[in-house]
């Protein structure tokens, strides 16, 4: 990683892999992919190391996705983190009202 990455954050999730995003691709995914994540940082911080709960893709076993309720334009929906666990990224966040199949891996435990 050169000058250019710099890192906006890294969290360690709580299967116990380190996640991380650069400050470029932060803004590529919050001004192309989903802008309406735009300043959503903390949601994205606390949904990766506080989810309700971890799914992992059924097409890319190294794809997980973290799961936490937020409340957005007064509705509760879920905050996705879409992150690569062998590559220690996120690929994508969004927000969303419908959770994707797949193998539910973790759970917050009540």
């Amino acid at each position: 990683m050169n000058e250019i990455e710099e890192l906006l954050f890294e969290e360690i999730t709580p299967i116990g892999f380190k996640v991380s995003v650069t400050k470029r691709y932060w803004d590529y995914i919050t001004t192309v992919e989903h802008p309406h994540i735009n300043g959503k940082e903390s949601d994205v911080i606390t949904t990766l190391k506080d989810p309700e709960f971890i799914r992992q893709s059924r097409i890319d076993r190294n794809v997980y996705l973290f799961y936490r309720e937020i409340e957005y334009n007064n509705k509760n929906y879920h905050m996705c983190v879409v992150t690569n666990k062998s590559e220690g990224f996120i690929i994508t966040a969004y927000i969303t009202d419908r959770i994707k199949e797949g193998v539910q891996i973790w759970k917050k435990s009540k």
